[in-house]
């Protein structure tokens, strides 16, 4: 985290040293004759009407260093303007975005893949990942042998001490007890095997009967911890499938209204999961520097809701009522993509 933290710092204070010592050292506008250098319209002002380029260039060390920052962060006015309403105003930052005033923030897109982005990041940098070292467990047949293995050991002692002690005596008694048991248990472990050792019909090789079904299982149960890797990394390479998953359980609750259309449940969607990313990387954030998990976990159980109820109230218009009912049931909905989503990553994961 601390390389992280440093390496970006150091671009930061590069890209501010460059410009102090240039300053507008290799600045300049466009050609004499007043046109711009990307398209050749004649300019009317700062900007070219006709593509939109700056009329002022740059050539500078700077300028590359700015250039980093703003590809991959963004950080200008935009972000600083975005993220207060994303955080506070959900509902605001949605509806004026829908209504056309979109210049002035982020776009729901951008602000999407950033977040996701720096996610990952934060949580490849704090050790937040999923195990690489899961051992498989151990086969059925393995398992199977194993207690039959124990039960048999059971019962030949069981037999050696009923040998050693006369007819009648308690531990005789006791022997013969503990030998009926023992048969009774072993007789019925082929019957009840699958149950007793909590497998499945798979490990037998009797299957589920649906290839690729049996393949993903079958992978799993031969190396874990590489699926476990796969799972994560396309949890995250395939997130955007999110939006297209959420977008049709939002239009049942709006069915009835028709000025709401697709287009608004998509921005909605896709800042609300931008939202979402950021908050679990503060909170793992805090978790790591100390804060008690009570205090995270109650966060993780009041913040989610609290800003979902605020962006329907205000995105859509809504009456407390009518944004409380609609939160309860998205929050079914949100369960249920989140499955849907799960059972996509588990079949890509089999590829």
């Amino acid at each position: 985290m601390s390389e992280i933290t440093e390496g970006l710092g150091g671009a930061i204070e590069g890209a501010l040293t460059a410009r102090a010592v240039e300053k507008q050292a290799g600045e300049g506008f466009a050609s004499p004759g007043g046109t711009c250098l990307n398209c050749g319209t004649e300019l009317l002002g700062p900007h070219c009407h006709a593509c939109g380029q700056k009329a002022q260039v740059h050539r500078t060390i700077s300028a590359i260093l700015h250039d980093i920052v703003h590809g991959v962060l963004h950080l200008d006015g935009k972000l600083w303007r975005t993220l207060p309403l994303l955080a506070f105003k959900p509902g605001e930052l949605t509806r004026r975005y829908i209504d056309g005033e979109r210049a002035r923030f982020v776009s729901p897109m951008a602000m999407f893949l950033f977040s996701v982005f720096l996610m990952f990041a934060v949580f490849q940098a704090v050790g937040l990942t999923t195990p690489s070292d899961v051992k498989p467990d151990i086969s059925t047949g393995d398992a199977v042998s194993q207690v039959q293995g124990s039960a048999l050991a059971q019962l030949k002692d069981a037999r050696q001490r009923a040998e050693t002690y006369p007819e009648g005596s308690p531990e005789r008694l006791q022997a013969e007890a503990d030998i009926a048991n023992a048969e009774k248990f072993f007789n019925q472990l082929d019957e009840n095997q699958k149950f007793m050792l909590g497998t499945d019909a798979l490990a037998e090789g009797d299957g589920t009967g649906i290839g690729p079904v049996d393949a993903i299982l079958e992978k799993w149960r031969d190396n874990p911890g590489l699926m476990l890797y796969k799972l994560q990394t396309n949890a995250y390479k395939f997130s955007w499938l999110l939006i297209p998953l959420s977008v049709p359980f939002l239009w049942l609750m709006f069915a009835w209204k028709r000025h709401i259309r697709a287009y608004d449940h998509a921005i909605f969607v896709t800042y609300s999961i931008a939202f979402m990313s950021l908050l679990f990387i503060a909170l793992s954030l805090l978790s790591l520097s100390g804060v008690a998990e009570g205090w995270v976990f109650g966060a993780l159980a009041i913040i989610p809701p609290l800003h979902i109820y605020k962006d329907l109230r205000k995105a859509y218009g809504l009456s407390r009522f009518s944004a409380f009912w609609r939160l309860c049931l998205l929050l079914v909905f949100i369960t249920v993509v989140i499955m849907l989503f799960l059972q996509i990553l588990l079949l890509l994961g089999a590829t």
